[in-house]
């Protein structure tokens, strides 16, 4: 009985994410006449105008996704490259100044992002960089930069010291000891890292509209002119919806079993701080 409540409350638990994404799936196979009809349409016959017109049609969100990709894929792989070194630094290393640097870059995820929209805006346009990829890569970095860092500074904290330290005593290098030794102990917190930050940059909205254009319009943005005034095209919504889900799932599919391991690994055994 036990079992069969704990299987219960987790069916329960998965509908809540499962049910909104079935009945989008759903939604995107149908017409708006079956879209809009009440009581809920459940059986109708699939088509697929609407993926056709949201791929191919004159709303087509094609160069969006590119778009999405270039800059998720920038911001995400910059990230990484700095928030790895970083969150060494801070984990292990002793430096003056050293529980400063982690306030500042603890703080740093403390403002509102809705706060900084005009300083972006005016600064990218000092630099005449709106509307542009690289622009729009960094201001997402200085978002993404922070999370990742103390997200990291978790998985270094449980690495034991004695590993390093015994490669440090052969002589390996501190650069050589964080590539061969650290690095390999960590690939799952990397693998954690590396899928929230593409889907934070992925899902991002606000400073995308704002700081976005006619060159540079992520999915997220471009998913918004379906909605107007007069109507909001649900079918089409829901189709642009799914196409955008279809890369972040990807991603998580080929990286789950990092990531599992990634999100249990600070439960199976002990911090290394001293």
């Amino acid at each position: 009985m036990r079992k069969i409540a704990l299987w219960a409350l987790a069916g329960m638990l998965v509908s809540v994410w499962v049910f909104p994404v079935l009945w989008g799936l759903l939604t995107s196979f149908k017409t708006e006449r079956d879209v809009l009809a009440y009581p809920p349409v459940i059986l109708f016959e699939p088509t697929l105008a609407n993926y056709r017109e949201v791929l191919f049609g004159t709303s087509s969100i094609l160069p969006n996704l590119i778009s999405s990709i270039v800059v998720s894929s920038a911001s995400t792989l910059l990230t990484m490259l700095i928030a790895v070194p970083a969150a060494y630094a801070i984990a292990r290393l002793r430096y003056p100044g050293k529980k400063t640097s982690g306030f500042y870059v603890l703080a740093t995820q403390m403002l509102p992002p809705v706060g900084l929209i005009i300083p972006y805006y005016l600064v990218l346009q000092k630099v005449g960089l709106l509307d542009s990829y690289s622009g729009l890569t960094t201001i997402y970095l200085t978002f993404s930069l922070p999370f990742a860092v103390w997200l990291m500074v978790s998985y270094f904290e449980d690495i034991p010291y004695e590993m390093e330290e015994a490669a440090l005593l052969d002589r390996a290098g501190r650069l050589r000891t964080l590539w061969y030794v650290i690095l390999p102990q960590v690939r799952g917190g990397m693998a954690v890292t590396t899928v929230f930050v593409f889907l934070n940059a992925w899902n991002e909205f606000l400073f995308a509209v704002v700081l976005g254009g006619n060159r540079v319009r992520p999915v997220t943005v471009a998913m918004f002119n379906f909605i107007s005034v007069e109507q909001t095209q649900w079918a089409r919504l829901a189709a642009g919806a799914m196409l955008a889900m279809a890369p972040v799932i990807l991603i998580g599919l080929a990286a789950q079993r990092h990531i599992v391991k990634g999100l249990t690994v600070g439960a199976v055994k002990g911090g290394g701080r001293r």
